[in-house]
């Protein structure tokens, strides 16, 4: 496998070869100190060109080739014009390479505080503070944001609660695993962001939960995944409520909200008259 000291002599090499890269920006991981490093990390890179309107790059692909051979490929575009690689080799090295025009260079540098330039053929001298990950630190929510959060919370439980009286494992996983598991992440952002000070990345997706919440609240959280049983995942909603009250009610005493219990104890109560409705039920009793 590739050193990073090998994988980025390639890329330098590869935008002096080409007149048409006028820069080239990493950004990233790899640019944060406080991030894991092992051998899954990605290089993110952007090359700056001429023009955007030169398509090349795109209809004509063997220039990837020089970077290794391929698994897979993914390519996507953006609305402003820009477009990006996201290429997967097979030595276990991946690079996800954006081509941006050479004018924005300014405004995309200064986008992400984990940004440096490496090349720069037209010296445009641009000052950026050395790499950290403030603009990824959790920001503290307002008080709408926060009742958003719990409202939908506790109103996601009856769509999970319906779909899995009516045997619909599907909206069931989907309204639990996605939606249900989405608020208490933001809860658990929140919940760490506050003992932090405000001051902490957890991560893309909360990758980095395990490692900032106690080993016990972490395993209480990581319990909340259900499987397809349906008394586990019956189980499993029950718990969701308890384990959204506890931090809800914590983050509402440290950020001086107001927990919205009614809604809390509503909601307990009408999934728990669906758990043990009869199927061939014709009312709601």
């Amino acid at each position: 496998m590739r050193q990073e000291n090998e994988v980025i002599e390639q890329i330098l090499d590869f935008a002096h070869s080409e007149d048409r890269v006028r820069a080239v920006m990493l950004n990233g991981s790899r640019l944060n100190s406080k991030a894991p490093k092992d051998i899954m990390q990605d290089y993110d890179v952007v090359f700056f060109i001429r023009s955007l309107e030169d398509s090349s790059y795109k209809t004509n692909r063997e220039w990837i080739s020089r970077f290794g051979e391929l698994v897979i490929l993914q390519q996507n575009d953006f609305e402003n014009g820009s477009y990006i690689f996201l290429m997967q080799f097979k030595d276990g090295i991946r690079i996800d390479l954006r081509f941006e025009n050479i004018d924005r260079i300014a405004t995309e540098a200064r986008k992400d505080t984990l940004s440096k330039i490496l090349l720069d053929k037209e010296n445009r001298r641009i000052e950026l503070p050395l790499p950290n990950d403030s603009i990824h630190y959790v920001q503290k929510p307002t008080e709408s944001e926060f009742n958003s959060v719990l409202n939908n919370a506790w109103w996601i439980q009856t769509y999970v609660a319906k779909s899995l009286w009516r045997d619909e494992l599907p909206f069931a996983k989907y309204t639990f695993d996605v939606i249900l598991i989405d608020c208490i992440q933001k809860l658990l952002s929140w919940y760490i962001g506050e003992e932090y000070n405000w001051n902490i990345n957890v991560g893309k997706y909360c990758k980095w939960f395990k490692n900032l919440l106690s080993e016990d609240m972490y395993n209480e959280f990581i319990t909340l995944y259900p499987t397809v049983n349906y008394d586990e995942m019956w189980q499993s909603l029950f718990h969701a409520g308890e384990f959204i009250q506890k931090i809800g009610k914590n983050l509402a005493e440290k950020l001086q909200f107001t927990y919205p219990i009614k809604d809390d104890m509503n909601v307990t109560k009408y999934i728990q008259k669906i758990k043990v409705l009869p199927r061939e039920s014709t009312e709601f009793k």
